[in-house]
Formats: structure tokens, sequence, C-alpha cells
């Protein structure tokens, strides 16, 4: 799959993220289905696609005359499940404008992870709901793919690992704190260079158990925080 999420999906992903974030309660009866789409600006046939989705993944239950109710769950299956910034006031659809795509040897600031010597260089502008939230960069061990071309990358580069390199990145460790907006942030990024910024850095790791990513995000305060949920 490449570009942008498909508007179902995308819609889909915009409902489970107002699910995990609370804003759609457990046994909430969502609007009628002419309305939603209209308030979404789709129409009803993608809304229904959506809509099955949830259906699919146990998070919506449809009954025939009466509507369409939300059930929340501990696992929120979402493509973004492991994509931890949220809005202000929670959920927010995330979407990615990829900057630069370079492969190279791995500086040695960054830590051990993976065995190449070489690495695939990935910087992206994150979006909520359209809006910069943050910068990020991410390394992927050159062990796990000979080249990555920009024009092949999916919104989710987890999906195109799984999709397109054959792993799953199915653990992850993060670490939070505050660092500086990096100097090759896009100027739709408002912190300038050099200012004060949430940061997070973060080790993935495939089904296999090797360490196959690092990255490092910096984020937006006044956009974006760091949510972490255990039900």
């Amino acid at each position: 799959m490449r570009g942008p999420l498909p508007v179902h999906m995308q819609i889909s992903e915009m409902l489970i993220r107002e699910i995990g974030a609370g804003r759609l309660a457990d046994g909430v009866r969502l609007p009628p289905e002419r309305d939603m789409a209209a308030g979404l600006g789709i129409a009803v046939g993608t809304l229904r696609r959506a809509l099955a989705e949830l259906t699919r993944k146990g998070l919506l239950e449809r009954i025939q005359g009466s509507g369409n109710y939300v059930r929340a769950k501990a696992e929120m299956a979402g493509i973004y499940a492991l994509f931890r910034l949220e809005r202000i006031g929670g959920g927010g659809l995330p979407t990615a404008d990829i900057l630069s795509v370079d492969t190279m040897g791995k500086p040695a600031e960054l830590p051990e992870f993976g065995l190449s010597e070489r690495a695939h260089r990935i910087r992206r502008l994150r979006r909520l709901d359209g809006l910069p939230a943050a910068v990020e960069e991410i390394w992927l061990d050159g062990g796990r793919a000979e080249a990555l071309r920009k024009q092949d990358l999916s919104e989710s580069l987890y999906l195109h690992y799984r999709l397109a390199l054959g792993f799953s990145v199915t653990r992850v460790e993060d670490r939070v704190s505050v660092a500086t907006a990096p100097e090759w942030r896009p100027p739709e990024f408002a912190p300038v260079g050099g200012s004060p910024v949430g940061f997070i850095e973060r080790l993935a790791y495939a089904g296999d158990g090797a360490s196959v990513e690092y990255s490092r995000n910096w984020f937006d305060p006044a956009v974006a925080r760091y949510v972490s949920r255990f039900r």
C-alpha cells in the first residue's frame, strides 16, 4: 500500500483513537450513519466500510433497528496502536509527511540496534488531525531491507514493514524526556530549532526478539502529549 491510507481506513483509525482516548465511551451510540457521514464530509458507503472495520475488530456492535454502539476493549488494535502522541484534548488522526529517506552508516551517537553497520534514515513531519505535531527521525537496521524508496513507503511504517519487508514490530521501549527541536525541522513545525520540546526515544523489536529500529521524536507540547494507557 502506498501513499496516504484510504479514506475509510482513516476514519476507522480516527474512531479507534477516539475510543482509546475515552472520548467515545463504551456503550455510546454513534449518530445515525447519514448524519455522521455528512458531519465527516464523506459518502455513507465510505463510512459503512469504516464501521465494518471497527465491527470486525470488536470495537463496534451494530444492532439492527437501533444503531451502532461502541464496545471499548483493553487492546486497541489500530494501525497506530503504538503511536503514543495525541492532541491535548485526546485522540487525533495521525498522518505523516516524508521529508527524506537516506541510507548511511549508523552514527556513533545512536544506541546499538540490529546487526548491520548501515541503516535507513527516514525523517518525517507528523500531524494530528492535520496539525503539525512532531518531527521524527527513524533509523531502520540495514539488514532488514536492502533499500528503501520514499515513493514506496506507506502512511504507517510498521504496516509497510509487515507487508513489504516481512517482519512485524511486536514490542517497543519508549523513553520520554525534554530536548531541543532539531535544526532540520521543516517550517510547518512551530518550535524553532534549539527551543525546548517533548522528546521520545524508541527501540523497536521484531517478533524474533531482535532490535530492528531506533527512532527519536520531537513533539510540540502546545499541540500534542504522550499518552500510554493500561487497562
